[in-house]
């Protein structure tokens, strides 16, 4: 007979492994990770745990306490009261990271580039491949930012740990905190409005025969995405934006095999080569929303098993992106020509065939909302619900790191909130430009330059300067104009409807 010491030992662990069935559901998790002790910079691991701005990490697993982490000055809490960041976190590999960042670059805003390039041209095209340049060299000098180099050893050390910690060290605690984290909130809960009405906009052209309307549809679709409200880790979150590139492979292969079919038919003569300033920025601001994926990045390099692999990650993700957004955009323009819709399967010929493209696509929308949807949450836990000395309002996960009965509905409550203001704002396309243009320029352009210039001045070639330079002044321009325009057309359209 086995002794039990040796059983009780396999048990500790199996509790450690960090296997899905022995981590209670709704245990919390983080889109902007800590350092995970034995984890260096690179990606390898030793016996010591890494250290931060030359301390020790705040808190080391405890086996007796069902696996949480003990924290520094947890006992100062209130009884009963946990810790944001009392959980040590799975770590993902590049390829769930890969997913995630297809997710972001890669979503739902597929379908409106056909739009963008209705009005812009060419010109839309041209801008779809240097987004995806721009916006790769802008993430990878945004996660440089996190380290600094040993002046001794010339090694890199991670001393940052999120976009607003970067912020911080340039602006200073108190500002940065409120715009960042404002900007970041914004873009993250536009976004899942976005997903929102999309969803009732493709739900409504699909089941005609029913006295629902679209808002409607958009609450059912709410219903849907509630379980959101319990996910508890990226891993939960990699899953599903793996199940989104599926259901992305699907509508390429269906919208591109149908215009293919329809290439002796396409409108050659109607792509411009001129520039329409009153709709051109718009479609510049769809471009630029559909490849905002910097507030994740963060949190996905320091997540990752081998952190190397990091920049290989990004070039093909951005890189395959660039080709087939504009590959896309522009062979589904050509086919459907100056009508084309806000939505391309609107487009498509028969009710039976863009009922099986809109199914497939609300799928795709819905398993997109999880990721801005965690990492918004994430984003209010880490402002309001800290506990104290922190924050006033107390953590919202006990000591064993469960969702305390209360943090439930204030995450469903979020939902709802999207949901409202998908309801009351049901123009995709305009909505997307107008927020590409706000918040997508600053966290994906001027930000992350700026940064990078001020934290690594010294260390910088001056082409690295002069191209950060560039980009700055260029994001400051279009998002400048984009908001003009935007908003205008978003007023049009109000007026005419």
């Amino acid at each position: 007979m086995m002794n039990s010491r040796y059983v009780n030992r396999f048990l500790d662990l199996f509790r450690l492994s960090g296997g899905d069935e022995s981590v209670p559901f709704a245990r919390q998790d983080a889109t902007e990770l800590t350092v995970i002790p034995g984890a260096s910079s690179s990606g390898d691991s030793d016996d010591s745990p890494t250290v931060e701005n030359g301390k020790p990490p705040g808190g080391l697993r405890d086996s007796s306490n069902g696996g949480a982490v003990k924290q520094h000055g947890v006992d100062d809490k209130p009884s009963g009261e946990g810790d944001n960041s009392n959980i040590m976190r799975k770590q993902i590999t590049a390829w769930d990271a890969g997913w995630n960042v297809t997710n972001a670059i890669q979503g739902m805003f597929l379908v409106a580039l056909p739009y963008a390039v209705m009005h812009g041209g060419y010109w839309t095209v041209l801008s779809l491949v240097l987004a995806a340049i721009i916006t790769c060299y802008t993430g990878l000098i945004l996660v440089d930012c996190l380290y600094d180099t040993n002046a001794i050893t010339g090694e890199r050390v991670r001393v940052r740990e999120t976009y607003v910690s970067i912020a911080e060290e340039v602006w200073g605690k108190r500002f940065a905190s409120r715009v960042v984290h404002t900007a970041q909130f914004i873009e993250l809960i536009m976004t899942c409005i976005l997903y929102l009405v999309l969803c009732g906009d493709l739900l409504y052209n699909t089941i005609r025969h029913t006295p629902l309307r679209e808002s409607a549809w958009t609450l059912i679709a709410c219903f849907l995405v509630l379980p959101c409200a319990f996910l508890r880790n990226l891993k939960a979150v990699s899953r599903s934006s793996f199940g989104n590139a599926i259901a992305h492979v699907i509508i390429n292969v269906i919208i591109l095999g149908f215009c293919f079919a329809q290439a002796g038919h396409w409108h050659w003569k109607d792509t411009s080569l001129r520039i329409h300033i009153h709709y051109f920025p718009v479609s510049l601001g769809i471009v630029v929303f559909s490849y905002t994926s910097h507030i994740f990045l963060p949190s996905l390099e320091g997540n990752m098993v081998d952190r190397r692999y990091f920049k290989r990650m990004m070039l093909w993700t951005h890189g395959l992106a660039g080709f087939f957004k504009a590959f896309f955009g522009y062979v589904a323009y050509l086919t459907f020509g100056l009508s084309t819709q806000e939505v391309i399967s609107d487009n498509l010929p028969t009710h039976s065939f863009r009922s099986i493209v809109n199914l497939v696509l609300v799928a795709k929308a819905l398993l997109s909302f999880p990721l801005p949807y965690f990492a918004a949450v994430e984003l209010l836990e880490r402002a309001f619900f800290q506990g104290r000395p922190t924050t006033v309002l107390p953590s919202c996960y006990s000591h064993d790191g469960m969702l305390t009965v209360w943090s439930i509905p204030l995450r469903l409550l979020l939902i709802c909130v999207s949901v409202l203001l998908a309801v009351f704002i049901p123009h995709f396309a305009i909505l997307m430009g107008l927020i590409g243009s706000v918040t997508g320029t600053m966290l994906s352009f001027i930000w992350p330059c700026w940064f990078h210039l001020r934290l690594k001045w010294h260390e910088l070639k001056l082409w690295n300067k002069v191209i950060d330079i560039l980009i700055m002044l260029a994001g400051a321009g279009c998002g400048c104009i984009g908001i003009i325009y935007s908003f205008e057309a978003l007023v049009k359209t109000y007026v005419e409807s």
